[in-house]
């Protein structure tokens, strides 16, 4: 990868990112407090639906810049070893590590995020300081293994899909798809990725919201998993998947649509 492109990639990424963030942060809100232990009521409802907006608002250009640099940089480098039909893997391989990466950012935010959104009536800094004091910088990583264990199956669906999508459509129309044509794939990859998460969206959610010293807080997925289906059953699984789906399609579209015309403008 050429010095160029590494900067339009961190710049494009992280454009892209707080764009999608703070447009359908309300969303966000609405899934997390869905998918709450204390029920979307107590958790807030929908009053102050902008809660932990700041967390995401500092979080978001970081993560999205070292995702598409990780991205970029990876299946550049697979892409000069690997033939041409082994591309669904390529995008495979280096959305997982993009994820690896962008998560050591996104999780401390993410962890703030949604503890300020089911707690509206406590600003985002109050949040922070009681995590860093009851828990230290740990508790800021509470839930990073659940984390990665959600973003890359999201990640080897939508980006492979998104890739063969666009691939399609260029051969269709006998051009390169443009930016509002990529963004449209995007939406789609997106929406399928969210709806088979779900139940991983909403492990992590009770990781990270779960008090200190409780079954959940260990950060064990398959326990959370299994608390989740005693309790609630599948549609406990799929708390949230309406929103999830809504937001991510929507994501998919402004998020990959806004990258692919940024690097364009750039390169």
């Amino acid at each position: 990868m050429e010095r160029a492109e590494f900067w339009v990639s961190l710049t494009a990424g992280g454009i892209a990112g707080m764009c999608v963030d703070l447009i359908l942060f309300p969303l966000d809100t609405i899934k997390t407090r869905l998918q709450s232990p204390q029920g979307f009521k107590k958790a807030g409802g929908f009053r102050g639906i902008y809660a932990g907006v700041p967390s995401a608002a500092v979080g978001s250009f970081p993560n999205a810049a070292a995702f598409f640099v990780t991205y970029e940089y990876v299946k550049c480098l697979l892409h000069t070893v690997s033939p041409p039909y082994m591309s669904p893997v390529t995008h495979m391989v280096a959305a997982s590590f993009g994820e690896v990466v962008a998560c050591l950012i996104r999780v401390p935010s993410e962890v703030v995020k949604q503890r300020a959104q089911v707690s509206p009536s406590s600003s985002t800094f109050q949040v922070l300081s009681n995590t860093l004091y009851q828990e230290g910088i740990q508790g800021l990583y509470r839930g990073y293994k659940s984390t990665v264990l959600r973003e890359i199956p999201f990640s080897l669906v939508q980006f492979p899909l998104w890739e063969s999508l666009k691939d399609l459509w260029s051969w269709k129309q006998g051009h390169v798809v443009d930016s509002w044509q990529s963004a449209t794939c995007g939406a789609f990859a997106g929406g399928f990725a969210a709806a088979v998460t779900t139940p991983l969206d909403v492990a992590k959610t009770r990781i990270m919201l779960a008090k200190a010293g409780s079954s959940n807080a260990s950060g064990n997925v398959l326990s959370a998993l299994h608390n989740v289906w005693r309790s609630q059953g599948l549609p406990g699984l799929f708390a949230g998947v309406v929103p999830r789906m809504t937001a991510i399609s929507l994501g998919g579209f402004i998020f990959l649509g806004t990258y692919d015309k940024t690097r364009r403008l750039l390169l």
